[in-house]
């Protein structure tokens, strides 16, 4: 069975699915011994922006990779049990359905979509992606960024869209993305260099490029968004420029991909720390 669950990662890495080995009882392989309770900082697990350098299948759903022919990988998929992925990576969302009661809901309230049949339920798999959240109804959870999902097969049906009706079930109520805001406290560098910005258009295509590189990141979000801040200060934090609704901006991108305000707040902070600033 081995070999087929290898057989079965290759395939989905070689379509452009980031995949990881599931272990006895469907979960994760743990974190190895340098990274054992987050030694190494807890990198790429959402402790902390930045690479981790462990090349180990730790960390989770952060684990999910395309290149699986790398010697320390050699094990994990030796005792694989299944093979897992991470819908986000692959610019999807699962709507995992846990029930019939469940189900049924789905069948009333949500958009047709490519289908695949679970142990208990099914998952209805949209393209696109979104934070992911359980409970977010009774026997629905979202999977998406951030989270992983097991390989039950491709499933029936064509895939639609990423439906504002599901992108709705996180919102639990108006003040939920407001509160979101007001969590972004982190104020722009007061900057004493020389300006490099000749106009205006200048600062707004950065600001614009570095949301785009945020949005389109399609694994190690965490990375990608220390990296995008550290380009955003270097290029623009200097001299004053940047502004509150620029920083507002970019959290904003980062949160939509599923970075807390909190993880963006750090992200920043260590961008500044990391130029000195």
């Amino acid at each position: 069975m081995t070999a087929t669950h290898l057989h079965t990662a290759l395939h989905l890495a070689a379509t452009g699915v980031p995949v990881l080995p599931l272990r006895a009882g469907k979960v994760p392989f743990g974190n190895c011994r340098p990274c054992t309770r987050n030694a190494c900082g807890g990198r790429p697990n959402m402790k902390a922006p930045g690479p981790c350098a462990c090349p180990q299948p730790c960390h989770g759903w952060a684990a999910a990779t395309t290149a699986l022919r790398s010697p320390q990988w050699a094990r994990a998929w030796r005792e694989a049990a299944a093979v897992a992925y991470h819908p986000g990576g692959a610019g999807l969302t699962i709507v995992d359905l846990d029930n019939a009661d469940a189900i049924a809901w789905a069948r009333k309230a949500l958009p047709t979509t490519q289908t695949v049949a679970t142990t208990r339920g099914e998952h209805w798999i949209y393209r696109g992606t979104m934070p992911s959240a359980n409970g977010v109804r009774p026997g629905v959870d979202i999977k998406s960024l951030m989270a992983y999902a097991r390989w039950l097969g491709p499933g029936t049906g064509t895939m639609s869209g990423l439906p504002d009706v599901v992108r709705a079930l996180i919102v639990k109520e108006p003040g939920t993305v407001r509160a979101t805001t007001r969590t972004i406290t982190v104020p722009a560098p007061a900057g004493s260099g020389e300006c490099r910005h000749r106009t205006p258009a200048y600062l707004e295509r950065g600001i614009t490029m570095a949301e785009q590189r945020i949005t389109e990141a399609r694994e190690a979000v965490h990375a990608t968004v220390y990296r995008t801040f550290l380009a955003v200060l270097s290029t623009h934090g200097w001299c004053g420029c940047l502004t509150d609704a620029h920083i507002v901006r970019l959290f904003t991108a980062a949160q939509a991909k599923g970075e807390s305000p909190r993880h963006c707040a750090d992200a920043w902070t260590n961008a500044r720390t990391a130029l000195g600033m």
